[in-house]
């Protein structure tokens, strides 16, 4: 069902493919053609075959949602583009992961369905990955209820959304959408054209960073349209169910009991005058201003995962894009379209060190870890502490992969970090001025794995690669 689902989203490229008659029709025609028949195969097949799914069933169904459906997302860039499987593989796994690495090249002079489909895969993306985070993960018990502790603390676990998992993935597919069309409006009324703005908005709002231009922002040079994108990129980098429940009580009070989103906004905040004040004191731009208007857009975008860029911030001292880098790491909230180990791990982490630090002082002191005014089960804590060294350990190892290949180690720790954060650009070879096709195709896998192990919070995908999990 979901493999037809997906292959009616081609529907919208298809039509305009029509519309401006921009030659990819037949491509869309079959891509669809293949991708439902596949899907009703698949249902014939196995539908009379029903039986309650267990927690093995929901892992696989996960992994399965993110492994599957690039490779039917990736036709249509095979067909029209003439790229290899890898490629296309990689462009559609980074558009359904919200990553916005790219390989190609020349994105002013795509046609405008293949611009439309790149930038549709982050936006359907986006919100698979809010319902997987707060709907679906719940009830496989490693990201919701037994878990909303470490990972989306706040008035999500106190007033529950909705009675009724459905209920909750319907409000926030409302609530997404509709500050989908906000994005829209804004990004049109700063001045893009409808297109751009579409393609624009859906990026935003997945944190996904593709754009219809190869100089992305820099194409437009207008801040008006930049702080249209900061809003929309940090209203995305927080939690969704705040959100919802915002929109739903008419209020920001929910905003103001989410222990992530003050972090989060001030951490953005001090950063980007840090790095403004940085840069402008080594001379990269002559006035205060003019630092301030780059460090912004920027930081902002690499911080919230996104990948926008309106200038070459590679070309900065090495200090501003490594801080922006590492703050792709763990800004953004837990139940939003970032990606990271998330501000709500971040924060137990801390407060677990601090613990440590205090019990060494005082062995016989009683100190509990606590967030969102809750004391953290020890359980959670394990759990959050595994997933970090799991975090390092993972990024260690892919860059060690990527070295062995005879990659510097500049663009190889940084196209993973990147990759398993899915931010998109890094630096050296893979910069913001560059595109990942300079790789290999071994190692664009290798960043094509890091992308999903990153977006299933590595465990989901674990879980699944262990010989455990296969016995009866």
């Amino acid at each position: 069902m979901i493999v037809m689902l997906f292959g009616l989203t081609m529907l919208s490229p298809l039509i305009l493919s029509y519309l401006v008659d921009d030659g990819a029709q037949s491509v869309y025609d079959e891509s669809l053609m293949l991708t439902v028949l596949c899907g009703m195969l698949l249902w014939f097949r196995y539908h009379r075959d029903r039986r309650e799914l267990n927690a093995r069933d929901g892992f696989l169904i996960v992994v399965l949602v993110w492994t599957v459906l690039p490779l039917f997302a990736a036709l249509p860039l095979m067909l029209q583009l003439g790229i290899s499987l890898t490629d296309a593989y990689f462009e559609a796994m980074s558009g359904l992961t919200t990553t916005g690495s790219t390989v190609l090249s020349g994105l002013d002079t795509l046609p405008m369905s293949i611009n439309l489909w790149r930038h549709q895969l982050v936006w359907v993306g986006g919100m698979g990955l809010i319902v997987l985070a707060i709907a679906i993960l719940p009830m496989l018990g490693i990201g919701g209820r037994q878990m909303f502790k470490a990972e989306t603390p706040g008035p999500m676990k106190d007033d529950k959304m909705t009675p009724r998992i459905a209920e909750t993935a319907k409000g926030l597919w409302v609530v997404y959408l509709g500050v989908s069309l906000c994005c829209i409006a804004a990004f049109r009324l700063a001045g893009m054209s409808w297109f751009d703005a579409v393609c624009h908005a859906f990026s935003t709002m997945g944190l996904g960073g593709f754009s219809t231009h190869d100089a992305s922002f820099g194409y437009f040079d207008s801040p008006q349209i930049e702080f249209v994108a900061i809003v929309f990129m940090l209203i995305a980098g927080m939690n969704f169910g705040s959100l919802f429940l915002a929109v739903r009580q008419r209020s920001l009070r929910p905003y103001l009991h989410d222990p992530e989103a003050p972090w989060f906004l001030g951490v953005c905040l001090v950063s980007v005058l840090v790095i403004a004040h940085y840069i402008w004191k080594d001379g990269v731009y002559a006035d205060l201003d003019t630092a301030m208007r780059h460090a912004a857009f920027n930081v902002v975008s690499i911080a919230t995962t996104t990948g926008y860029a309106n200038v070459d911030f590679a070309t900065w001292p090495i200090f501003a894009p490594l801080w922006m880098l590492f703050l792709s790491s763990f800004a953004t909230s837990a139940g939003s379209t970032g990606g990271g180990i998330k501000m709500a791990r971040a924060l137990l982490l801390y407060k677990q060190v601090y613990r440590e630090i205090v019990l060494a002082m005082h062995p016989r002191a009683v100190y509990n870890v606590r967030i969102a005014g809750q004391v953290a089960p020890q359980s959670i804590l394990f759990a959050v502490l595994a997933f970090g060294f799991m975090y390092m350990v993972s990024i260690v190892s892919l860059t060690l992969l990527m070295t062995f290949t005879g990659l510097d180690i500049v663009t190889a720790f940084t196209a993973i970090v990147a990759s398993i954060n899915n931010t998109g650009p890094g630096l050296g070879e893979v910069g913001p001025s560059t595109t990942y096709e300079i790789l290999s195709d071994f190692q664009t896998w290798i960043c094509t794995f890091a992308m999903l192990l990153g977006r299933l919070e590595i465990f989901t995908l674990l879980v699944v690669l262990t010989p455990a999990f296969w016995r009866r």
